[in-house]
């Protein structure tokens, strides 16, 4: 299937009106990098605590928000996950610059804003050992002798319990225990009368210390850099240096676009970015050596011609592959961004903006800095004949 049949664009002849343009929007995005919003960093970069929040029913985020702030101990993030209706949250809290793990007291603070009961088990809160260790400390079973063997007696319960509730996500009360085939009953009288459900679960808690997240910044810095030296290398070897050039300024130019784009949104950047940043890399130089593998074979079939006539004919004869799968690639991207969910939006986001300019970049920024490059390496060596 073509779209675009035996067209003439004479893609060269507004080269520099082009390249004005990008560098227009690159010196933007520089400056709202270093002089503007700047970066917002997620947990991972920033450091930080972040709880995965699973609610009875919708949560009232303002008291969430609330709770949190009065611990004093740092921005605080809400986002919803996965389907509205699951009522699940990703709550994040920055690190107050010291190094810790606050998901305790960031539980703490919710239990005690949204659960009034104060039973000693909290079943949806609590680990296998707490579990385990309450009902060793009741023993509903009249296990008896010591602590130990009453412990032993009941950790595969406490195990059933907890993986019961990382199926379901929330035990919404005593009814749920009927789901636990290995609870005994006397076990499961014990539970629906003394222990405590509470109104939200805790699905997941994760931690990163400021030195870890300045860690991470340097090696995401670093996979960049070294992904960009990389397709430079690739590209002079497989053609020639002024198209490695090409492709580098092209790449450079799409992810400092990128950059500022995210800085100019407010989204995160965190490691799900990174590796949307390093798929836009290596989906805009797929594109451009596409076009580059072209001009070497119109560059053998039309000798003698002045390689500008070369470059828009390759162009041209690859503007319908560019433009399919390029906008095909832009739907599933876009399906992704609408109905992915929280925690791939930005990842999507990245995607879907990085996926036009990278298309545009390998026609308007690769070929026309590779032709310039070529043009200056013959004029230098016509002056080194001359000598």
């Amino acid at each position: 299937m073509r779209f675009f049949h035996d067209t003439h664009i004479q893609f060269m002849k507004y080269r520099w009106h082009w390249i004005a343009i990008s560098t227009a929007l690159n010196l933007v995005a520089l400056g709202l990098i270093f002089f503007g919003p700047g970066f917002k960093y997620g947990v991972d970069f920033a450091g930080g605590t972040q709880l995965t929040v699973k609610f009875k029913s919708e949560p009232d985020l303002a008291r969430i928000r609330t709770s949190l702030e009065n611990l004093k101990l740092g921005a605080v993030t809400i986002q919803r996950f996965d389907e509205p209706e699951r009522h699940e949250l990703l709550i994040r809290l920055q690190n107050p610059g010291q190094e810790g793990d606050f998901s305790a007291r960031m539980m703490t603070a919710l239990d005690r804003e949204f659960n009034a009961q104060t039973a000693s088990m909290r079943l949806n809160l609590q680990g296998v050992d707490a579990v385990r260790d309450g009902l060793a400390q009741a023993d509903p079973d009249s296990v008896g002798g010591t602590f130990d063997n009453r412990r032993a007696h009941y950790e595969p319960m406490a195990s059933a319990i907890l993986n019961f509730r990382k199926e379901k996500g929330i035990l919404n009360g005593p009814a749920d225990l009927d789901g636990v085939k290995e609870l005994s009953s006397n076990a499961k009288r014990y539970l629906a009368d003394n222990a405590r459900f509470g109104n939200f679960s805790i699905l997941a808690a994760d931690n990163v210390g400021p030195a870890v997240g300045k860690d991470l910044r340097k090696k995401a810095s670093y996979a960049v850099g070294f992904s960009l030296l990389g397709m430079l290398v690739y590209i002079w070897l497989r053609f020639q240096f002024q198209y490695g050039v090409g492709a580098i300024v092209a790449l450079f130019h799409d992810t400092l676009i990128a950059l500022g784009v995210l800085s100019l949104t407010g989204r995160e950047i965190d490691i799900p970015t990174i590796a949307a940043l390093l798929t836009l890399v290596g989906y805009s130089v797929n594109d451009t050596v596409i076009i580059f593998d072209r001009i070497r074979e119109r560059v053998k079939l039309d000798r003698g011609k002045p390689l500008v006539e070369v470059m828009n004919s390759a162009i041209n004869q690859t503007l319908s592959r560019t433009v399919i799968t390029s906008g095909l690639t832009e739907l599933v991207v876009i399906a992704l961004f609408l109905f992915g969910g929280g925690v791939i939006n930005t990842f999507a986001f990245v995607l879907m903006f990085g996926i036009v300019v990278g298309t545009y970049s390998s026609v308007f920024i690769a070929s026309p800095i590779a032709l310039g490059v070529s043009n200056f390496l013959e004029k230098r060596k016509h002056a080194h004949r001359r000598r």
